[in-house]
């Protein structure tokens, strides 16, 4: 089968596509038969070195497809079965061995694109506006990025929550897509003080929550937008690490709260990990979450498509079919 292979971390060309043995499912697994990939932020940490990852490995721990065989104990899932997972490398292959615990089923009205596009973004978004910060009716929140990929869902499921929702952008067209999403007003960062224009959107009282995966880059103006007791809930770091900060600056910033989430947390057991992918692919079954795939590339063009969401070129998910 093909696989893309890393055998020493470093840029988009340290991704080779190779030919190698197709796996067999040990107790507890499934083969899996791989229609899409997702294309994550993480996968390009693993793959440069930010986050260390032994070698030699396969990227993508986002994927769907149908189960081609079953381990030894395994009585879940049944050949033919449609399912996806996150959180598991692998993904970048025709085929893959997923431990049946990290498998999720995918409803019949859920195309296997659409699994890939949205199981991890899709859960993150979910965590975030749900129980990291549960969004209140007539609250006000500020999205950073907000046609990326995770922003379209942030801003869907917290105007779902009844939230008035402020997103920042650059581009005429990310920012058409935020509003298409639902984004009641836009903060083109390029052009303006993203802090001062949500004080002045906000009558000067700040936003409950900024949902913040870029980092370093908007890390001051997410902790200057927030009200009083407000949540900076930092759940990426697309434009790299935010340096250390001192905890007195949360006083200052009016008893304000900094968390720096992770999916895994909020998906700790099997239990927790069904009922919200359960909760997500039935908003996309039901039509009241929209998916935007934003490019799709060959397994071959995987370097193309690392390069393109780290530029920043691309809106909505990158996928690998």
């Amino acid at each position: 089968m093909r696989a893309i292979v890393i055998e020493e971390q470093g840029g988009p060309e340290a991704m080779r596509l190779a030919d190698i043995d197709t796996p067999d499912p040990g107790a507890g697994e499934v083969l899996v038969d791989v229609d899409a990939r997702g294309v994550n932020f993480i996968d390009v940490y693993q793959r440069s070195g930010a986050y260390s990852v032994p070698t030699p490995f396969t990227p993508g721990v986002e994927a769907a497809g149908r189960v081609a065989a079953v381990g030894p104990g395994v009585t879940e899932f049944a050949a033919g079965a449609r399912v996806a997972w996150a959180m598991l490398p692998g993904g970048y292959a025709d085929q893959a061995v997923v431990p049946v615990q990290r498998l999720v089923p995918v409803p019949d009205g859920v195309t296997a694109e659409q699994a890939a596009a949205t199981l991890l973004q899709g859960m993150t978004a979910h965590y975030l506006t749900h129980a990291t910060y549960a969004v209140q009716p007539g609250e006000t929140v500020l999205v950073h990025a907000a046609a990326g990929g995770t922003g379209l869902l942030l801003v869907q499921l917290a105007k779902a929550r009844g939230a008035t929702v402020i997103g920042t952008a650059s581009t005429g067209e990310k920012q058409r897509l935020a509003r298409e999403a639902g984004a009641d007003e836009i903060i083109d960062y390029t052009t303006a003080d993203v802090a001062p224009a949500v004080r002045e959107l906000t009558d000067g009282q700040g936003v409950a929550a900024v949902y913040d995966g870029v980092g370093a880059g908007t890390f001051e103006a997410s902790l200057a937008s927030l009200r009083m007791r407000g949540v900076l809930a930092l759940f990426g770091q697309a434009g790299g690490a935010v340096p250390p900060v001192d905890p007195q600056r949360l006083n200052t910033a009016g008893s304000v709260y900094l968390t720096r989430p992770s999916l895994a947390h909020y998906v700790a057991t099997r239990a927790e990990l069904l009922e919200r992918a359960a909760d997500v692919f039935g908003l996309v079954e039901s039509g009241r979450l929209e998916v935007r795939v934003g490019g799709r590339y060959a397994l071959s063009e995987a370097a193309r498509a690392h390069e393109d969401l780290a530029a920043r070129r691309t809106t909505g998910k990158l996928l690998l079919t």
